[in-house]
């Protein structure tokens, strides 16, 4: 059983807690991803997401460039185990090297401060997915409606401030052509139903949404309609399904809390492969930006969900197609 995640936030994570003065490292650590954890699930490839949040950098390129070294010393010091890629045959080379693949990707398109080049050095730098927004109107779209940890944080910002009827603007359909041209792949996760729809109009190769799960199961506005998972479906696309709690249930603990069961990824994946089939389903954990109600508590334990896909009427084959088929075949196409 071989793993490809598309997103996870370990490498803003431990910059974080760096900037706490604490010493925190990819190879061991106790979040939710590491190299031995990824290593003892046989995982082949892991997206690591350089996050900005504009709510807290308002220099959000260097930021960018912050984390992007931390990335790359990481990649440096662990160069045993895992090597960065930017192609398809670069992750082939690595797996018959017996090595994990890192994907470099960036969850806010804000960090390019609406400059076109910005986002040609950023492909230069190694990155080969972005997505437009994260919980933040930007220069280049609208996105969902924030979450309910997102209003907590931000008090003063309403739903009222993010309608879902605004989506792409100008600049960020100028974004989606270039992404597009240059080889970085357009993440969808985050953006607003009407932005997605823009994406769906306007993309000429197939596109993605890393880390999204079901609307008709969890009525969170960060998850999919069926329509939308028809449309990236029809696009050649794929769906990382999500780990967090939210959104996966609307029905929290009689504390009020949402704790993220084996079971419900499971319904929001059979119900993904219902509507857009089997090929647009692949893994998008959200490890280490989600918090710890998990019964999938870190990335040493995929063989929870294997039999859990197992209990949903899933075969061998079609799990090691949603484990990693799916997506490599993806980035065969794209990278």
């Amino acid at each position: 059983m071989k793993i490809i995640d598309m997103h996870c936030d370990t490498i803003s994570r431990i910059y974080q807690e760096r900037l706490q003065n604490k010493e925190v490292h990819l190879r061991k650590n106790s979040f939710q991803v590491d190299l031995l954890k990824m290593k003892a699930s046989h995982y082949l490839l892991q997206n690591f997401a350089l996050f900005i949040d504009l709510g807290e950098s308002s220099r959000p390129y260097e930021t960018f460039c912050s984390q992007l070294a931390l990335f790359r010393e990481e990649m440096e010091k662990n160069s045993d185990l895992i090597t960065p890629v930017t192609s398809y045959s670069d992750l082939i080379e690595q797996q018959r090297q017996g090595k994990m693949s890192a994907l470099l990707t960036l969850e806010e398109g804000e960090a390019c401060c609406g400059s076109l080049d910005c986002l040609e050095e950023f492909y230069n730098m190694g990155i080969r997915m972005m997505t437009f927004t994260w919980n933040f109107q930007n220069s280049l779209g609208a996105p969902s409606e924030p979450a309910p940890f997102f209003l907590l944080k931000y008090p003063k910002l309403t739903n009222q401030h993010i309608r879902q009827d605004q989506g792409l603007t100008p600049l960020g359909m100028e974004f989606l052509e270039k992404m597009e041209r240059l080889g970085i792949i357009p993440d969808v996760s985050h953006l607003s139903d009407q932005g997605i729809l823009d994406v769906c109009r306007l993309a000429k190769k197939p596109f993605c949404a890393s880390h999204s799960n079901a609307r008709a199961l969890c009525r969170r506005k960060r998850n999919l309609p069926d329509e939308l998972i028809r449309c990236i479906a029809e696009h050649g696309g794929i769906i990382g399904a999500n780990y967090y709690g939210p959104f996966l249930s609307d029905i929290p603990d009689p504390h009020g809390r949402y704790f993220s069961q084996v079971a419900d990824i499971a319904k929001h994946i059979r119900h993904m492969t219902d509507v857009g089939g089997i090929s647009c389903v692949g893994l998008g954990s959200d490890f280490d930006g989600i918090d710890a109600n998990l019964e999938l508590e870190n990335c040493s334990k995929m063989e929870l969900l294997a039999q859990e896909l197992k209990k949903h009427r899933f075969h061998e084959r079609e799990i090691d197609q949603i484990f990693h088929k799916n997506v490599l075949n993806f980035y065969r196409e794209l990278l």
